[in-house]
């Protein structure tokens, strides 16, 4: 879901974006345009949406999608343990 189409439904929600070239996951295969944006629902905590760019955003974006489409908790995706170094472990820093 965009911010549009949130803010269209009455939904409170925060947002969390951050251009993420300097972080690991962009830096070690050299990738100098990458970022994020993320939306979770005030009232559940639930993510709302996540747009994605950079490096494997094809993968991660699947995470995010699995996590929206079974109402799994911000607080919940935040805390769950990925293998590091990889770039799903950067979703912990993605969450509002």
């Amino acid at each position: 879901m965009s911010e549009q189409s949130a803010r269209e439904k009455g939904l409170k929600f925060r947002t969390h974006r951050e251009v993420t070239t300097l972080w690991y996951s962009s830096r070690r295969v050299a990738e100098d345009c990458s970022g994020f944006k993320v939306l979770v629902e005030e009232e559940t905590d639930h993510i709302l949406g996540a747009h994605l760019f950079g490096p494997h955003a094809e993968e991660i974006i699947n995470l995010f999608a699995l996590a929206i489409s079974t109402n799994t908790r911000a607080a919940d995706l935040r805390e769950m343990i990925f293998a590091y170094p990889t770039v799903a472990s950067d979703i912990r820093y993605m969450i509002p």
